[in-house]
């Protein structure tokens, strides 16, 4: 049975720019016990040396906090809940090395928000459904380097959503859900796992892909005149091929749209998406878990996005690109 106290203890899996951005906010503002587990050495190596994690607000204010981060190997805790904020093409590695590990329990529950669809189905194989939790996370951070973060947005800028992966509502659900809002997330529930998640899937079908294949922040990109007809475009598309799916997403496509407009022109301006910050510096994008999954999803329901289709090749085409241009950090990147 998934835990039931009144002190959840959390660990988050993959200590990047989000993980960081939850595990530090529930420690300092939420007041509660929380330890970092990644997989990627360098940043491990940085925060232990360092005794924490450097984080900055908008560029200023730097300073280290300090955290427990460890690897697989070295962690011995055992939290309540494990909040997962993995790159899609390495979850299942990590997945696989945390339980080699002996890291996940029946006991356990555990939440993710990643960027995407397809992070669930890997999830599924250590917990149970009725353990899962999803929902979206509207929160722009950057990782500078190897121990290294930087909050973008006013403290409280953002929000996200919870929402269990049964429908069911349960105490431990309203227990995280507290502790979101005391960390100042803004949370709010879902009632449908796929629904809730689509939504997010399609924002960052727009704004992460455009801003990236351009290289240029959400806040320029919304100035463009075209903006909003190419984000209708691409909204239009993925409703259609959900739609066909029989998936029931939690908002229409006008409001799709408001979201894109309102958090590029209004929230974060000035933030660079996620996947632009994968690609210039030699990282392999998440594309195929956002526009390629739309496409998937067009594909395998005769309703063709022929437009996520060619983005999803235009990214993979500026990945190549970036790595012709700068070979010795896309091959540092390899290594």
């Amino acid at each position: 049975m998934a835990c039931t106290n009144n002190e959840l203890h959390y660990a988050i899996l993959g200590a990047g720019a989000m993980g960081y951005r939850y595990g530090v906010l529930l420690q300092e503002l939420a007041g509660k016990k929380v330890d970092f587990v990644d997989c990627w050495q360098p940043n491990v190596d940085a925060a232990q040396a360092r005794g924490g994690v450097t984080v900055s607000r908008d560029h200023e204010n730097r300073h280290v906090v300090p955290v427990n981060v460890c690897t697989p190997e070295q962690y011995q805790g055992d939290p309540d809940v494990w909040i997962v904020m993995v790159k899609q093409m390495q979850l299942a590695d990590v997945l696989e090395r945390c339980a080699k590990a002996g890291l996940f329990k029946d006991h356990q529950v555990v939440f993710s928000a990643m960027n995407g669809w397809g992070h669930f189905e890997k999830l599924q194989k250590y917990f149970k459904d009725e353990n899962i939790y999803g929902g979206t996370a509207m929160v722009a951070t950057v990782m500078n380097g190897p121990a290294d973060v930087d909050f973008i947005g006013k403290p409280g800028a953002g929000a996200m959503r919870l929402v269990s992966m049964t429908g069911k509502k349960t105490l431990v659900e309203q227990q995280m859900f507290d502790d979101f809002k005391a960390a100042n997330f803004n949370p709010s529930y879902g009632n449908d796992l796929k629904g809730t998640c689509m939504a997010k899937v399609i924002f960052n079908s727009v704004v992460n892909t455009l801003c990236t294949m351009y290289q240029i922040q959400m806040g320029q990109f919304i100035e463009y005149p075209g903006a909003l007809d190419m984000a209708k475009q691409l909204i239009d598309e993925a409703y259609d091929a959900c739609e066909r799916a029989g998936v029931e997403l939690v908002q229409d496509r006008q409001h799709e749209l408001h979201d894109v407009e309102y958090v590029s022109r209004v929230v974060n301006p000035l933030h660079y998406p996620s996947m632009y910050q994968d690609l210039t510096k030699g990282r392999e994008t998440e594309v195929d878990y956002i526009n390629g999954y739309i496409a998937k999803l067009g594909r395998q329901n005769d309703c063709p996005c022929r437009t996520h289709e060619f983005l999803t090749r235009g990214v993979h085409l500026a990945e190549m690109a970036f790595a012709i241009h700068n070979p010795k950090l896309a091959s540092a990147e390899a290594a």
